[in-house]
């Protein structure tokens, strides 16, 4: 199988993962040829390249299009002229809702992304589905969560430091619950996926972990780890929000965007693919598999 996008931390783990039960051919879009390093008896093709959120606002409309869209399209006409049969997209949650949502998302919820990144994912979705499939062919469209794990550099590792630092938690007064998706369930699931390939048909799929977690929770398994004891103050939301604003103009830990993402109402449904694929536990909890990302940052 064909993995592309395998340089960051989901494509490592994963590529370790794949590794102990089948050959792994990786393949760099970045070298310019290629496309003349695909490994042409691959069944499998896998894509994991896109360009993330931008916290820094560096990032141009033009560079989310290009590393979301039009890389996709280039690899999926190599796929549609190979002899492969399936190929796995991992899309992202934000192209349904990016911040927040009161109801568990579905594949049949309402798409409602407002970034460049949600936007562009969605658009590189509309353009899969839009594509005619060969006979014996199989589009598989994922939308995960937030997926961390050992390696992780996300805003786990931003609560992570605020924590560690000793400084009071200025966010207790935001309650919440949100899906994550622990990067060795996101493995389990796509060897799952690859085995049942024929059992299911090609379309959008969401993944998460079942289990959902605050961010109050997640905070005080942290100061567990860290036998910390800092003050948590409930800071009133307005304040909290006004010093997101400055934020995002000047050089603050904390803007708009990190605090919907660490403090709003997000819940995926992975009823769907749980149901066809007859999983009635996941390798790990929600729990689990936080503690193992949080211990990692010690290292």
């Amino acid at each position: 199988m064909i993995v592309f996008g395998s340089s960051g931390f989901v494509g490592k783990n994963l590529v370790q993962h794949l590794k102990n039960n089948a050959s792994v051919h990786e393949v760099f879009v970045r070298n310019p040829m290629w496309e003349e390093t695909i490994d042409q008896t691959s069944d499998v093709y896998i894509n994991l390249i896109g360009k993330a959120h931008d916290h820094s606002n560096s990032a141009s409309e033009a560079d989310y299009f290009f590393a979301n869209v039009t890389v996709v399209k280039n690899i999926f006409k190599k796929f549609i002229a190979s002899e492969a049969s399936l190929f796995i997209h991992i899309s992202s949650i934000a192209a349904v809702e990016e911040f927040e949502s009161m109801e568990p998302l579905s594949e049949n919820s309402e798409c409602h992304p407002v970034s460049y990144y949600g936007i562009s994912k969605k658009v590189a979705e509309q353009w899969l589905l839009n594509q005619h499939l060969p006979r014996g062919k199989k589009l598989f469209i994922l939308r995960p969560p937030m997926i961390h794990g050992p390696g992780d550099k996300g805003n786990l590792g931003l609560l992570y430091k605020i924590i560690s630092s000793g400084f009071p938690y200025p966010l207790s007064a935001f309650k919440n619950e949100r899906s994550f998706l622990s990067v060795n369930n996101f493995n389990f699931y796509i060897s799952k996926i690859i085995e049942n390939a024929q059992n299911l048909e090609s379309g959008i799929y969401h993944l998460s972990d079942t289990e959902t977690l605050s961010t109050n929770h997640i905070v005080k398994i942290i100061k567990e780890d860290l036998s910390a004891k800092n003050l948590e103050i409930s800071v009133p939301k307005i304040l909290v929000k006004c010093v997101a604003i400055l934020g995002d103009f000047l050089p603050l830990p904390l803007n708009t965007k990190r605090l919907k993402k660490l403090t709003s109402p997000l819940v995926v449904s992975n009823q769907k693919i749980n149901h066809l694929l007859k999983i009635e536990r996941l390798p790990e909890s929600a729990q689990q598999g936080l503690w193992k990302t949080i211990k990692s940052f010690q290292k």
